[in-house]
């Protein structure tokens, strides 16, 4: 897929996009334990070198090609970027700034990850036009995430860096939405060695941050390794060859839906599996985040009804 092409949106991708959502959302509770066993820097570390190695792995064994023809200078200085920006930096600006914000703020800032790519994607991609609708709907979706976490989203923590923590969070957002608008102009190219080569870029990143700022890791448990493997192989190596193979075909603004998804499948996990209270801002939320997706990707969706209706 070139980047002049038009987005792609089809069944396999919002099946791609639903479980995304859902393994994202499910990730929480996963990284809470492993924060008993590793600091944040090293449990990024960890779980994206562990992605880097086994992507790299499987990438070497289907022949290890990335390029039909040599790379030209700003191919590869975008690849770095795409490696920074959607693995090691948010990563790092998440763990740091959740130290001085509210948990609530940091959902609502990654829902705002969508908000950040559609003025982006209206300027850079082809056939990604930042229609009247497309917004209406986005912005909807936004306020279901906002209803979904409730008004401590934006109450104070009471830290002293509340200001540089909400701005880590946000920047974490943007680097999000710069990395997936930037992955969707690149030439065509394999989509396992675009996920190995960039998670490869984003473990050396975060391995040395993690050594200049928390020094050498403590050696874990048995049970630090395995969550350290479980965080690596689902949420980090599948999930972002996943985040792959939507952008790169179906564009970024409707890989963004992922973010509206993300706080919702963790709330109505934690009150399946966990016991947490059922809350009525659930099913408003969950209403309003739908009504925002319908209305934001009405062509896509009339599109493939339709295509069903003519099988």
């Amino acid at each position: 897929m070139t980047p002049s092409q038009a987005p792609d949106i089809t069944t396999r991708s919002w099946v791609m996009v639903v479980v995304l959502g859902l393994v994202w959302g499910g990730t929480f509770p996963v990284i809470e334990l492993a924060l008993t066993e590793f600091t944040p820097f090293w449990l990024a570390a960890g779980r994206i070198g562990f992605a880097a190695v086994l992507t790299l792995a499987i990438w070497q064994a289907m022949g290890g090609k990335l390029f039909d023809t040599a790379p030209s200078t700003s191919v590869k200085l975008n690849l770095v970027a795409i490696g920074a920006m959607s693995t090691a930096l948010p990563f790092m600006l998440l763990s740091w700034g959740q130290n001085y914000v509210t948990a609530g703020f940091a959902g609502v800032s990654m829902a705002s990850v969508a908000l950040i790519v559609l003025p982006l994607a209206h300027l850079l991609i082809p056939g990604e036009t930042m229609t009247r609708r497309k917004t209406i709907g986005f912005i909807i979706g936004f306020l279901g995430v906002a209803v979904l976490i409730g008004p401590q989203a934006f109450s104070s923590s009471g830290a002293a860096g509340e200001l540089q923590g909400r701005l880590a969070c946000l920047t974490a957002a943007a680097c999000y939405a710069v990395s997936s608008v930037t992955m969707r102009r690149l030439p065509a190219m394999d989509p396992v060695g675009l996920s190995a080569i960039t998670l490869l870029i984003g473990a050396v990143i975060v391995v040395t941050a993690a050594l200049l700022v928390e020094g050498l890791p403590v050696s874990p448990t048995p049970r630090g390794w395995f969550l350290i493997a479980l965080l690596g192989l689902i949420p980090t190596a599948a999930a972002n060859l996943l985040r792959v193979l939507v952008i790169r075909s179906a564009g970024p603004t409707f890989m963004s839906l992922t973010n509206y998804q993300v706080p919702l499948w963790s709330v109505a996990l934690g009150v399946l599996f966990l016991g947490e209270p059922f809350r009525m801002s659930l099913l408003a939320a969950m209403v309003l985040i739908l009504i925002g997706v319908a209305l934001s990707q009405w062509g896509a969706l009339r599109q493939i009804f339709a295509g069903r209706k003519g099988a």
